[in-house]
């Protein structure tokens, strides 16, 4: 496993993970365990203290962030780094385990939500995988995955290389990981993908134990894509296989 990551201009350092804790007890064990996988650190006890550390000179490269700060929730927090273009990987964490907090934070930009109290292994391998899919992304990536060109379906127009996405002529903000998935399902169009292959092939987790996120951003891509969300004729459910994207739509369901 390495924790290092190549900028622009080929620079190659140690990945930067901004942990947004209020609790110090926490804050210091993540702290120890991030940087003894090789990582570089920075606390913030607050949204105010995050902020200022995202204007920091030295750049964030991913954020483990609590739900239930001193300053407030940290879901608007989220969503504004999101409508500012900030795409940099966040990783919620919470006290809070029912189902609609989670789509919440799925809702609010975040790339993955994870319960406490959470298992550490697991915590670290999703840290590793969300920077396998932005900062390493132009390192690891075959040639022709750096120029992936543009899609059309329905009203949809996707830029993967300018991430400018459209929908009924409106701009549509998607994250780094909303792009992965419906770029994976553009190059496997008419095929039926199961959770598991989409957690493999785009979360880059084996045996995930839990496959709710993959449910949850197909809503989202329902949400900004599909003239119904609620009757998918793009991204079709096939119960107990997975997920079909049909760029044409689903002729029985017009």
């Amino acid at each position: 496993m390495s924790a290092v990551i190549t900028r622009e201009g080929g620079e190659r350092s140690r990945a930067t993970v901004l942990v947004v804790e209020d609790e110090a007890h926490i804050a210091a064990g993540l702290k120890l365990n991030l940087e003894l996988d090789g990582y570089r650190v920075v606390l913030a006890r607050s949204l105010r203290e995050a902020a200022a550390q995202l204007l920091e000179a030295a750049p964030i490269d991913l954020i483990l962030l609590d739900v239930m700060l001193p300053d407030g929730e940290s879901y608007g927090f989220c969503k504004q780094l999101r409508d500012s273009g900030q795409y940099l990987p966040v990783i919620m964490l919470t006290a809070r385990s029912a189902a609609e907090e989670r789509v919440r934070g799925l809702d609010s930009g975040a790339d993955d939500y994870m319960p406490k109290p959470f298992v550490l292994s697991e915590l670290l391998a999703r840290v590793r995988s969300a920077l396998r899919r932005s900062g390493w992304r132009q390192q690891d990536a075959p040639a022709d995955e750096t120029n992936r060109g543009k899609l059309r379906f329905g009203s949809a127009e996707i830029d993967f290389d300018t991430h400018s996405v459209t929908a009924a002529g409106k701009p549509v903000r998607m994250t780094q990981l909303e792009l992965d998935l419906l770029y994976y399902f553009s190059q496997n169009a008419g095929r039926v993908l199961s959770r598991d292959e989409l957690l493999e092939r785009v979360w880059k987790l084996r045996n995930a134990p839990n496959t709710r996120s993959v449910d949850n951003f197909i809503a989202r891509l329902r949400r900004y894509f599909e003239p119904l969300p609620d009757k998918p004729v793009h991204f079709v459910s096939h119960r107990g296989a997975g997920y079909k994207f049909l760029p044409a739509g689903d002729p029985g369901k017009a």
